[in-house]
């Protein structure tokens, strides 16, 4: 298949592009969170302008990463058997990195597959997915300690989950833009595994149409902490913030109990969320 970077067109609406400010990371509420946050925020600055691409590759057999790897903002897109651009569960990702891999500077095209699969703890810092296919990336690490950091960078025309985390650990996405989505983040609800999961949204630029920000399952005790998110486009405050879900590990349908911020689950105030 030849690129369709420039298009698979699902005559979604044109995107604002914002300039992210730098937000703080104190006081982020989860227990051990702020030493962890503030290494995985120092590392790059706040999502800007999308980047112009610096050639392209078609990709037709998944890229494992270990150690570093700089794209050098080429753009990567799906071919022969990496060609699908559908929500069909069980696609393999254009990268694959192994625990404690690093990808920066990279741009995902469209068919963008199942984009990224972290195995292990990772750091995403400057990727961006021009069009999602199935998930932008998927994070899978099976330890609690595992910890996955998406730095600036930025997603758009994702027709249901930006971020699956499917793993166990802690999830910061910090100086990142998602446009045109379904859900930002969303803690596996019907994972035949399940864990306890953290997860850290920063100094995010969220633009209308969207649902929601973050879903998690109370039930296996998950968090997620919004700080300095502001939301574009959405005057009628249709773009939920932290949906919580009762999950299960069996595959069946988990079951939505309530939304907004409650102290305990979802960790935030209305001063956290500001609408443009």
């Amino acid at each position: 298949m030849t690129s369709t970077a420039h298009g698979r067109v699902r005559h979604r609406r044109s995107v604002a592009r914002r300039r992210a400010v730098i937000g703080g990371a104190a006081a982020l509420g989860l227990a051990g969170a702020a030493l962890v946050t503030t290494s995985l925020m120092s590392s790059a600055g706040a999502a800007t302008a999308w980047p112009e691409d610096k050639g392209e590759q078609a990709v037709s057999k998944t890229i494992e990463v270990s150690g570093s790897r700089d794209g050098g903002l080429k753009r990567y897109y799906g071919s022969g058997a990496l060609g699908g651009d559908g929500q069909n569960e069980g696609q393999d990702p254009i990268f694959k990195l192994k625990d404690g891999a690093t990808l920066k500077n990279v741009i995902i095209g469209s068919p963008a597959a199942d984009g990224i699969h972290c195995m292990g703890s990772c750091t995403l810092q400057n990727v961006w997915w021009e069009d999602v296919g199935e998930d932008a990336a998927t994070f899978k690490g099976t330890s609690d300690g595992s910890t996955y950091a998406v730095q600036g960078g930025g997603a758009r025309k994702a027709d249901d989950k930006v971020f699956q985390f499917n793993g166990a650990g802690k999830l910061v996405v910090n100086k990142f833009q998602v446009s045109d989505f379904g859900k930002l983040v969303r803690t596996c609800g019907n994972c035949s595994k399940q864990y306890q999961r953290d997860i850290i949204v920063n100094d995010t630029d969220i633009t209308a149409p969207g649902k929601s920000i973050v879903g998690i399952n109370t039930n296996y005790n998950d968090t997620a902490a919004l700080r300095n998110i502001r939301i574009h486009g959405d005057s009628g405050k249709k773009i939920k913030t932290c949906i919580r879900y009762t999950g299960n590990n069996t595959g069946a349908e988990p079951v939505e109990t309530g939304s907004g911020p409650d102290g305990r689950y979802c960790q935030f105030t209305a001063s956290d969320i500001t609408y443009k």
